[in-house]
């Protein structure tokens, strides 16, 4: 097991890096009870007080504070930011614009961002509307094929070295491709959602994520891998 001196980050970092991440998650006004369970499992787990972090959100600033000037730091918060905003397949405008705005106040250009704004979609306030039209969010008509290259390289280019950002990232992507459903209203179908790795486009960048946290939970920090496969 991997004792405390041995974490990359700091209490206050990784306090910060959730947060971060939980501003990302309220961006489009949709978090349900389900995700709040999830992300104070989630907390648990990082060993972090949730008193320091559940359901608070955080400004730029704070985060560019609290992180550090470090830029490697900088880009796999990005990295884990771009990760909780895709889960679902979808892009929004709004969590487009925290990510800008927590980049920004970082100080680090990654222009692989900029290729991601091609896939950008409006998500609809009301819940029925989003899931009407959720399979038709992702992949927008005007996006080349090649025009996320540039993301998923600098994905792939994310080391893990912390194991609370490990298990992060393997409770966070699935092991595997979930099965499509319909999504039901009173008994009738309104809509039919594809396995998710046909509606996310970067799909194959966050299990390649997820096994390189496994990989590092299992050898570096001789973790038992059991409960995450």
């Amino acid at each position: 097991m991997v004792t405390a001196t041995q974490y990359r980050y700091s209490d206050e970092q990784i306090s910060a890096w959730l947060r971060g991440l939980l501003t990302i998650a309220w961006a489009d006004g949709h978090f349900d009870p389900e995700e709040q369970d999830m992300i104070a499992q989630v907390t648990k787990d990082l060993e972090v007080s949730q008193e320091n972090v559940f359901f608070q959100s955080i400004t730029p600033q704070d985060l560019a504070e609290k992180l550090g000037q470090d830029e490697h730091t900088a880009e796999n918060f990005l990295r884990t930011a771009v990760l909780v905003s895709l889960a679902d397949g979808v892009y929004s405008s709004q969590e487009a614009e925290i990510i800008l705005k927590f980049r920004d106040a970082l100080g680090v250009k990654v222009e692989a961002l900029e290729a991601l704004q091609h896939t950008l979609c409006e998500v609809p306030q009301d819940t029925q509307e989003t899931e009407y039209k959720r399979e038709n969010l992702v992949s927008p008509p005007h996006a080349h094929p090649d025009v996320l290259h540039p993301m998923k390289d600098w994905l792939d280019e994310m080391d893990v070295q912390d194991p609370r950002v490990a298990r992060f990232i393997c409770k966070m992507v699935p092991p595997q491709c979930p099965f499509e459903r319909d999504v039901k209203l009173f008994g009738h179908k309104i809509v039919h959602i594809p396995p998710l790795c046909k509606l996310n486009p970067l799909y194959e960048q966050l299990v390649g994520l997820r096994f390189r946290a496994l990989s590092y939970l299992a050898d570096d920090c001789k973790e038992d891998i059991s409960e995450y496969i």
